[in-house]
């Protein structure tokens, strides 16, 4: 297990007991917590902003909550698992029967041992999760039945983080931080966004690298709203999700379907060899949805392992940290790591020689190679990108024409530029 493994999978331990929301103070913990690995930007945004064709909503509290049968037990516990309470429940206090307390239950009559996630964001009302058995077991009443939440004007809170580049350029990762005790289903993804930053904080990247931590679907919307003089820097973008199952890796392609980021991550999972899987871009999932709405119609795609909805614990108590591991996790940001290092190098050239087939040999291009097994790909890596280093190809054009790696092409343009063979060009 790798030490980044390790980091990310400990993160996901310690995010999972949180409830977090659309809004309130579970998210602002769980970005404290983010906040003492990578330093963030924290903006807090009034309920009854108007957000695009949205409006923030109020902000949810919630204390406590339970179910107390006859005999004093608490047979549904909101300590024991954020997701008893559907979010977004107003508050309670009452008691009840089993049949008048049943319409607000929520069970996987199919997965009687999980606890279902439910929410309620938008239509005030109330329940509870648990699991089918337990429900199965209850009996008449009367039930003691309390929910100490608060829902009242407030804000919602997003964070965000930047690795300036050389360039204004920005390459955006976003991730949702909104799912109370979900593993896959959001943490995995922001712990992979977590270790991308402190990897890149390590070097000076040539594009700008915006991380955004924000509620689903309303924050992504709200920031939005709120950088729309900004988003005209993206030129590239990632939404990470359901990052640490054990299935294979699953690419959603943005909106344009050939963006930079499309190419770049086919490209590193077509070269891994391993089994995976391209989809091409739909309205529905992820906020990728909202960066690819056609006003904006961002570069931006999606990577996750297995898809939302396509695994047995999704969006139940069977996505627990358990059910992520380390080497998943590592597997997705080393994948994500190498898509970033085609971004960053990807670029066109003008070849300086342009008239006929430069001398390479008393140039010391081929001598340099020495007895190489590679040697002969080397060779052909050059002519390639001598030969469609016109201004108008970059060198992931060349890989995909060629059939060579991309890591092949561009120490040939490396090789190329240092003997004065080739000039890089800005844009």
């Amino acid at each position: 297990m790798s030490d980044a493994g390790r980091r990310m999978h400990a993160l996901v331990e310690r995010l999972y007991p949180l409830c977090r929301s659309i809004t309130g103070n579970g998210v602002r913990r769980t970005l404290e917590i983010v906040a003492e690995s990578v330093p963030l930007e924290v903006h807090e945004v009034p309920t009854g902003t108007q957000v695009l064709d949205w409006t923030v909503p109020k902000e949810w509290n919630i204390r406590d909550a339970y179910v107390r049968d006859p005999s004093g037990r608490k047979v549904i516990d909101f300590a024991e698992s954020s997701l008893h309470v559907v979010g977004y429940s107003v508050p309670v206090s009452a008691t009840m029967s089993l049949d008048e307390l049943r319409p607000h239950l929520h069970t996987l009559p199919g997965q009687p041992d999980l606890i279902p996630y439910r929410t309620s964001y938008y239509a005030e009302t109330w329940g509870f999760c648990l699991r089918q058995e337990t429900l199965d077991a209850l009996e008449p009443g009367p039930y003691e039945v309390v929910i100490d939440s608060t829902l009242a004007d407030g804000h919602l809170t997003y964070g965000e983080h930047v690795v300036p580049g050389e360039s204004a350029d920005e390459v955006l990762v976003s991730c949702h931080i909104c799912h109370p005790s979900l593993a896959n289903d959001n943490l995995a993804g922001v712990a992979v966004a977590v270790e991308l930053a402190r990897r890149l904080a390590e070097r000076t990247p040539r594009h700008t690298y915006r991380f955004v931590f924000a509620p689903g679907t309303i924050g992504a919307i709200t920031w939005l709203a709120r950088n729309r003089d900004r988003v005209g820097r993206i030129g590239a973008g990632i939404v990470l999700a359901c990052a640490g199952d054990r299935g294979s890796l699953t690419y959603k392609r943005s909106r344009r379907g050939n963006a930079a980021v499309d190419r770049a991550v086919e490209h590193v999972l077509r070269a891994s060899g391993r089994a995976h899987t391209v989809v091409d871009f739909s309205p529905y999932g992820y906020d990728e949805r909202q960066y690819c709405s056609p006003g904006f119609d961002l570069g931006v795609g999606s990577l996750t392992r297995t898809p939302y909805g396509a695994y047995p614990e999704y969006h139940t108590s069977g996505d627990n940290p358990g059910f992520v591991s380390p080497e998943a996790m590592t597997d997705t940001l080393e994948t994500l790591w190498e898509a970033v290092d085609v971004l960053e190098r990807d670029r066109r050239y003008l070849n300086l020689s342009p008239y006929g087939e430069p001398q390479l040999g008393r140039r010391g291009l081929y001598g340099s190679l020495g007895g190489r097994s590679d040697t002969k790909r080397d060779q052909m890596a050059m002519l390639w990108v001598l030969n469609l280093s016109d201004g108008d190809h970059s060198l992931l054009d060349v890989s995909e024409r060629s059939g060579l790696t991309f890591g092949e092409v561009a120490r040939a343009a490396r090789a190329l530029e240092e003997a004065g063979l080739l000039k890089g060009l800005e844009k």
